[in-house]
C-alpha cells in the first residue's frame, strides 16, 4: 500500500475528540495532543510515523513559525505545513508563552490540514469571543472634542478613534 492510500484511509476514519474547553468563549476544541493521541492507533496499523517540526523566520519584523506535519512510512513522504504569525503585541503573555502559543496552533493546524480535520466548524472560525455583544459608544459631544484634539496633535490616527468609538459618517468628515 502506498503512503497515499495510507494517509486516505486514516483521513477518511480518523476523529480527534474536542478534550479541551474554553471557559470564556463557552466552547470545546481539539488541540495538538487530542489529534495525535488519536492518531497512534494508525501508527503500528498502516506502518507509518508521524513527525512535526518547526522552523521560524522574520518577515516584516514578524516572526513567523512553520509548522509542518509529516506522514511517512519510511520510504515516501507527504507533508502538510501551518503558518502562524507571533503575536509579540499580545497581553497577559511573556515571549516563552506567545512563542508556545503559536506553536500550538501551528501544530493543530498542520496536523489538521494533513490529516482533513475539518469535520465540524472549528470554534475558532465561529466563536466571536463576546466580541459582537460589545458595543462601541457613538462618538460625540466632550469625547469627539477630544478625539479632534488628539488626531491635530499627533497623539492618536483617525484609524485609532474608530477602533474604540462608533463613528458616523458625518463626524468621520469632521476628523479627517
Amino acid at each position: 500500500m502506498t503512503i497515499n492510500e495510507k494517509l486516505s484511509k486514516i483521513q477518511s476514519s480518523l476523529k480527534a475528540k474536542k478534550s479541551k474547553f474554553n471557559s470564556f468563549g463557552k466552547y470545546n476544541y481539539r488541540s495538538a495532543e487530542d489529534i495525535l493521541e488519536a492518531l497512534k492507533p494508525y501508527l503500528v496499523e498502516h506502518s507509518i510515523t508521524v513527525t512535526i517540526n518547526e522552523s521560524l523566520e522574520e518577515i516584516a519584523g514578524l516572526p513567523i513559525m512553520h509548522s509542518y506535519a509529516r506522514v511517512s512510512d519510511g520510504k515516501d513522504t507527504v507533508e502538510a505545513v501551518a503558518i502562524v504569525a507571533v503575536d509579540m503585541e499580545q497581553r497577559g503573555m511573556n515571549a516563552p508563552q506567545k512563542f508556545g502559543s503559536a506553536s500550538s496552533y501551528g501544530k493543530k493546524y498542520a496536523l489538521g490540514n494533513l490529516f482533513l480535520i475539518d469535520d465540524t466548524a472549528d470554534s475558532d472560525a465561529t466563536n466571536k469571543h463576546d466580541k459582537a455583544a460589545v458595543k462601541k459608544p457613538l462618538l460625540a459631544g466632550d469625547a469627539l472634542v477630544k478625539a479632534k484634539a488628539a488626531i491635530k496633535s499627533g497623539k492618536f490616527t483617525v484609524a485609532d478613534v474608530k477602533s474604540k468609538y462608533e463613528v458616523t459618517p458625518a463626524v468621520l468628515k469632521t476628523l479627517e
